[in-house]
């Protein structure tokens, strides 16, 4: 198929986009690279050394012979947007083009406007774009767990069926978002949803768990496909994060008493999960919701696997307990369903002492890039 992956560039995005080229799709990546503009911001580089996209995509052409064509721009620039798609002719979208840190969109007024003008506006445009230029393209839209929250009932995947004052509907499942940025996520949600059910887009959402890992096949290949490994209070997430500290004898920053419960899943999951709703897309008219996740940990139970495993490597890991930055429930009940992308194949890579040995390695091998100034968290969602 031809894909387009939007914010391929990026973390999750240029895994993908390097997986389903070697897969044997024809591969667009349109991508504006601010990204790398908010790293200059915030002065964090990436743990690992990235190259320039261009730079990327050549080395990737020259080891595979397969090219993967380029759009530098912004979604939020209509005319551009579609005038890439029209160039392009995608079968299919990947979404990832959206800024995806939680306490980025909380430091202050203007990040928290210019993460929901960014991603709402942005996806808006796409919905409208698909809908005038390719209403059978299929929209693999990447979402989040988060949009959830933490309710005291287990976690469908996107809909509920609900018996109330004698009668039954099937709606979708409620949200409780936990930051801008989330907000932002299930605003996309209700457009996609609207769209699909007004205009008869297919479309699959894929609320994704909190992803780990460095190395796919593909980003293994070369030092200059090496994907990011973000380490920051404001883009570091929790697994990658406590690596990269413990590597470096920081004291791993557990927020609160730990007890906060999540979704993971092994960025080789990511982009297989990808690659089945290629493969298997929606029907006209359909708005389906994947829960896109292998397993459930808490942060404390993160923090000791790292400990562990970074005391067996010859590593001093220490716990430290800091006063939670965000506002969120540190002891709450968690059960999430994700069978969908089970039952439609996929094989999941479990969270294993194997995979934490790769991590830290990869940490302690670039543990010199680390700045020590940018570990701690630095924005609190009560200012």
């Amino acid at each position: 198929m031809r894909v387009l992956v939007i914010g391929g560039d990026g973390y999750c995005g240029w895994a993908t986009a390097l997986y389903l080229s070697n897969q044997g799709h024809q591969v667009g990546i349109l991508d504006s690279l601010v990204r790398r503009h908010w790293d200059m911001e915030l002065q964090a580089e990436t743990l690992t050394p990235i190259a320039p996209i261009q730079t990327r995509l050549q080395r990737w052409q020259d080891l595979t012979g397969k090219q993967i064509d380029l759009f530098i721009g912004d979604i939020n620039n209509y005319p551009f947007l579609e005038a890439s798609l029209l160039q392009f002719e995608p079968d299919a979208v990947v979404h990832f083009g959206e800024q995806r840190s939680a306490p980025f969109s909380m430091i202050d007024r203007e990040h928290a406007v210019l993460t929901q003008a960014n991603n709402v506006l942005g996806n808006l445009n796409l919905l409208y774009a698909l809908r005038d230029r390719f209403p059978d393209c299929h929209l693999i839209k990447l979402g989040t767990m988060g949009e959830y929250g933490t309710p005291n009932i287990d976690i469908e995947e996107g809909y509920i069926t609900i018996e109330h004052n004698g009668r039954k509907d099937t709606l979708p499942y409620p949200k409780q978002p936990g930051s801008f940025y989330h907000l932002s996520k299930v605003h996309d949600s209700h457009n996609i949803h609207f769209a699909c059910k007004i205009w008869g887009l297919r479309a699959t959402d894929l609320n994704q768990g909190i992803v780990y890992g460095v190395l796919t096949e593909e980003t293994g290949m070369d030092e200059l496909l090496i994907n990011r490994l973000d380490y920051d209070g404001v883009f570091g997430t929790a697994l990658n994060r406590f690596c990269i500290q413990a590597a470096v004898g920081h004291p791993l920053t557990v927020y609160g008493s730990g007890g906060q419960t999540r979704a993971l899943l092994d960025i080789r999951d990511t982009v297989r999960c990808i690659e089945i709703a290629v493969n298997n897309p929606a029907n006209a008219g359909e708005f389906r919701v994947f829960n896109q996740f292998t397993e459930m940990f808490s942060i404390s139970d993160l923090a000791m696997m790292v400990k562990k495993a970074g005391t067996t490597m010859g590593l001093n890991v220490e716990l430290n307990h800091l006063e939670n930055p965000r506002v969120e429930l540190e002891a709450h009940y968690f059960n999430a369903k994700n069978t969908q992308l089970i039952d439609l194949g996929l094989n999941p890579h479990y969270l294993s002492d194997s995979l934490l040995d790769s991590l830290l390695n990869t940490a302690v091998k670039y543990r010199h890039r680390v700045d020590k100034k940018q570990i701690l968290p630095t924005v609190s969602w009560r200012r």
